[in-house]
């Protein structure tokens, strides 16, 4: 089957899947992708996809991009899921260290070229990971950005050249927070503190009343993606 062939036949799925539920996504994803992998960044979205993956497919990889920057409060939640679903992140790290990328290309990296910094923290080692698996599961929402108001529950990515199943797309931010607190479900507790969508701590602030709720993200710049889902 050539490139044009799967992805005509991704699309008929994704038409068929868009009413399915995000475990009904899951489930499908499991069966038909054995080699399949979940991007966790820990936030609100991903560990409601960690507590379904553990329901349906505790076996399923879950990596997790370590930047260096997360916050703290992003590492003690990884921790405190590690040891609530007694599971091990597979941990993927960039290329260079801080020290070194701050030697090549200069301190502060994130606010001279942000495009830069996430290539090397982000976006390189995700190519890399990703380059083992044949599909990936994401916990993108269309109502999150522009950039993301098209995302189909089953896509072809063509940057990362695999199948890529976003279950929570149509999902809004209620419905997260709904099932976080049905379940009782771990998350960061930078979320209680106006941060709604979390990133790397340089680059991630509180959102102020009345903003976007990404407005937190490389606040000052025109940046509104670090690159993984465009």
């Amino acid at each position: 089957m050539n490139l044009l062939e799967k992805e005509a036949l991704i699309r008929v799925k994704a038409s068929e899947l868009e009413e399915a539920t995000p475990e009904e996504i899951i489930k499908y994803a499991v069966h038909t992708f054995p080699n399949l992998t979940f991007a966790c960044s820990f936030g609100a979205e991903d560990v409601v996809l960690v507590d379904m993956l553990q329901r349906i497919s505790p076996s399923t990889d879950i990596f997790y991009l370590d930047t260096d920057f997360h916050f703290q409060e992003t590492y003690d939640t990884r921790d405190q899921m590690k040891a609530r679903y007694n599971l091990d992140f597979v941990r993927v790290s960039p290329l260079m260290t801080p020290e070194e990328q701050a030697a090549e290309h200069g301190e502060e990296l994130w606010k001279s070229n942000p495009n830069a910094c996430c290539g090397i923290r982000k976006v390189e080692p995700l190519t890399r990971i990703l380059s083992q698996y044949d599909a990936w599961i994401t916990g993108i929402r269309r109502d999150q950005a522009p950039t993301r108001a098209n995302a189909k529950k089953v896509e072809y990515d063509e940057k990362f050249g695999l199948v890529k199943f976003n279950p929570l797309a149509s999902w809004t931010s209620e419905d997260v927070w709904n099932y976080i607190r049905t379940h009782e479900v771990l998350y960061n507790p930078l979320h209680d503190r106006n941060f709604p969508s979390i990133g790397c701590e340089q680059c991630t602030r509180e959102v102020l009343p009345g903003e976007d709720p990404r407005a937190g993200r490389w606040s000052g710049n025109e940046k509104t993606e670090c690159g993984l889902h465009q």
